[in-house]
């Protein structure tokens, strides 16, 4: 029985690792990679590009008249629409939703900015 658990856990391992192994070994560099293609790189910081907008993380969201969840709902923010953001207050966040217009707040937990990670 025991011996069973081991040659299942050991074949499940081989499942996982093989396509992280195979993917490793076809995308490794030669060994004799020419040092001008470092010089691709632009010199520019990602730091001085602009932030990057921010999403609905959801299907859909309801815009509030207040900052909470007891406030009377003014419209939905689809996933779709574009808005902008005009300030925040605590996890909530006052919108313009430019495809209906209308103007609100909405929960920062289903509205929020995707980030960038800078290796400089």
């Amino acid at each position: 029985m025991r011996s069973n658990r081991i040659l299942i856990s050991a074949a499940m391992l081989g499942a996982v690792m093989l396509p992280v192994l195979a993917v490793s070994a076809a995308n490794a560099a030669p060994a004799t990679a020419p040092v001008a293609a470092k010089a691709t790189f632009t010199s520019s910081s990602c730091r001085s590009l602009p932030p990057l907008p921010y999403r609905v993380h959801a299907k859909a969201v309801t815009i509030r008249s207040k900052p909470t969840t007891k406030s009377t709902a003014v419209g939905i923010l689809y996933r779709s629409h574009k808005f902008t953001v005009h300030k925040s207050s605590g996890n909530w966040r006052y919108i313009t939703d430019r495809t209906t217009g209308i103007k609100g707040w909405v929960s920062g937990t289903y509205v929020y900015r995707d980030v960038r990670l800078c290796l400089d």
